[in-house]
């Protein structure tokens, strides 16, 4: 039973001890150099896709038209908005 006491003793003071030494450590350690090179101008240039059509409200992203029904609640939604509001 004397053990497991011991144990834990033990170990809480080993975590302490390596706890300390750690930030010990981290503290002791100095900044890296500022010597990197930067970039002067930009590597990438990017140009519009010439081939590709202008933007555009009236061009569709490829819903198909609903059903009927759909629209016909749709619009009886809107109306109830419309007159009631939120």
């Amino acid at each position: 039973m004397t053990n497991i006491p011991r144990a834990l003793a033990v170990s809480l003071l080993s975590s302490a001890f390596l706890l300390t030494a750690a930030a010990a450590f981290a503290q002791s350690t100095t900044a890296p150099p500022t010597t990197a090179t930067r970039p002067t101008a930009p590597e990438q240039n990017s140009l519009p896709n010439a081939s590709a059509p202008p933007a555009s409200t009236t061009q569709t992203t490829g819903q198909s038209p609903s059903d009927p029904k759909v629209r016909e609640m749709n619009q009886a939604e809107k109306d109830k908005v419309d007159r009631q509001g939120k």
